[in-house]
């Protein structure tokens, strides 16, 4: 495994660290945690140097003065995946979580430093085998591949064994750092043996429930917080969505060089946090109840939530190629939108737009008139069968190749960019950027007839609901923001956006007299 840059704290910032925690020493030998250890302290080296070794004791790497230990279980409160030995007489300073925890809201440069640092490991650790869970249990169990998306949407660090568990147990079989084993667990067992994952009371009351962990939904619960209101986040897997399992996201204001759907996410859920918002993962709602005063979200295992308003944003799932590494591209050169900031991503550039509907013919087109050098790939014989013939001419009148009866099998390139794809009849075309336009369902299953939805599912919210405000729904206290909203724009930023602004629309919705609903 290539370790990550060995940070290096200042002496202002070992100062700062000081007056927070213990100034502490240890000899040669001396473990500071383990493999399996609910938790520890941060440690930052002012003289000595540290080995960190995985649950087989091979070493992984060294830490010297200036440096620090830990990574993002530090701060979510995991399970320990590593061990930490002392190789020469140690001089530090331990910081308990909690303090440390405080000072990162206020401290930028340090918090940017911890943060990007413990993000970094965590991906270094990511896959390597004998660190974190084990997971045991064939390729034919569903319960085992649920188990292990459920893992890497949680970026949890993992090994898999493709076999039957041992003594015939149902898989899979869960092995714990430190060696616990889970039969056939729940997705929330499994968070919560980890140390993480809040369990819900029966019933809770709350002044804001927000469905959805990603973009619109993190950003609700931040606002909500922050303003005073009792807030609870419920997810269904992993908190951050498909933009926390981004490499990169290239187009997010204020980040010029971009930033990971990770580090996004981490500090998304830390500022929750910090305003006292309460993720609670994984739980998925089953049922809405509109009602008077308080809206009740029925979820999985007989829990319930009452609210006063309710904000929808359960996110869109974007119909995906079925070809290996795909997730490796995604955020970096292969995008699910087009727009200005694509198009100038990809000026010049051989680009491939896979799909047949209008969306992919208005976006090859955007993308040609940007100067691109555009394909079109779909698999049906005959274009004329899903998309409109002004937009198939318009194809033509900006040079845009089109290729029939044309589906991907394969990516190929390197560290997340691409530079070819192999198509099921064996031919294989140079490509930088990929666009897919395959279509999205929401999900939104389970709202029956709770809210008024459009034909294709999406949420309906503002005028088209006959609702008082742009992001409430059919009923008045319940919003939805993000990619479930009809209408909405599909991309990270507008999500946040939504997020934030349906929060100042929940206070009006409070500030006004309780009225019987439905």
């Amino acid at each position: 495994m290539a370790a990550p840059a060995i940070p290096s704290l200042s002496a202002s910032q070992l100062a700062s660290l000081a007056a927070l925690g213990e100034e502490l020493t240890a000899d040669v030998g001396d473990v500071l945690y383990r493999v399996g250890d609910p938790t520890y302290p941060f440690v930052a080296i002012r003289e000595g140097e540290v080995a960190i070794l995985d649950a087989a004791e091979n070493e992984i790497v060294r830490h010297g003065a200036s440096s620090f230990l830990g990574e993002l279980n530090l701060l979510s409160g995991q399970t320990v995946f590593v061990s930490a030995v002392v190789t020469k007489p140690l001089r530090y300073i331990a910081v308990d979580r909690d303090a440390l925890r405080a000072v990162l809201f206020d401290d930028g440069p340090l918090s940017d430093l911890v943060l990007s640092t413990f993000i970094a490991r965590r991906e270094a650790l990511q896959g390597v085998q004998g660190i974190g869970l084990e997971v045991v249990g064939p390729r034919s169990s569903p319960a085992t591949m649920q188990m292990l998306d459920f893992v890497r949407a949680n970026r949890l660090p993992f090994s898999w064994q493709d076999a039957e568990p041992p003594a015939g147990a149902e898989p899979p079989l869960v092995r714990l750092p430190g060696g616990t084993e889970l039969q056939h667990p729940s997705r929330g067992e499994v968070l919560r043996a980890l140390g993480v994952g809040r369990e819900l009371a029966a019933r809770e009351e709350v002044d804001l429930l927000v469905v959805g962990g990603g973009p619109a939904g993190l950003a609700a619960a931040v606002y909500g917080a922050s303003e005073g209101l009792d807030t609870l986040i419920v997810e269904s897997t992993a908190l951050g969505g498909q933009a926390g399992s981004s490499r990169r996201i290239e187009n997010y204001l204020g980040f010029p060089a971009g930033i990971s759907g990770t580090e996004l996410t981490s500090r998304a859920v830390s500022q929750a946090r910090k305003f006292g918002a309460r993720p609670a993962t994984p739980y998925r709602a089953i049922e809405l109840e509109p009602g008077n005063g308080r809206h009740l979200v029925r979820l999985e295992d007989e829990h319930e939530i009452a609210a006063r308003a309710v904000v929808l944003a359960t996110g869109a799932a974007y119909r995906r190629l079925p070809v290996d590494d795909l997730a490796d591209y995604e955020g970096v050169s292969v995008f699910y939108a087009a727009g200005p900031p694509e198009a100038q991503l990809c000026g010049a550039s051989r680009v491939a737009v896979v799909g047949g509907g209008n969306s992919a013919g208005q976006a090859a087109v955007w993308l040609a008139r940007g100067g691109a050098l555009v394909t079109l790939l779909h698999r049906r014989a005959d274009l004329a069968e899903t998309m409109s013939d002004y937009l198939i001419h318009e194809l033509d009148r900006y040079g845009v190749a089109v290729r029939d009866r044309s589906e991907i099998a394969a990516l190929h390139g390197a560290n997340g960019q691409l530079e070819a794809v192999t198509l099921k009849s064996g031919e294989r075309l140079p490509f930088s950027v990929l666009f897919l336009f395959l279509g999205a369902e929401p999900c939104t299953e389970w709202l029956d007839d709770g809210v008024a939805r459009a034909a294709d599912g999406f949420i309906l919210t503002g005028d088209a609901a006959g609702a008082e405000s742009l992001l409430e729904t059919s009923v008045p206290g319940i919003f939805a923001a993000g990619d479930v909203r009809s209408g909405s724009s599909k991309r990270c930023a507008a999500a946040v956006g939504e997020g934030s602004m349906a929060v100042q629309f929940v206070h009006q919705h409070l500030a006004r007299p309780t009225t019987r609903v439905g």
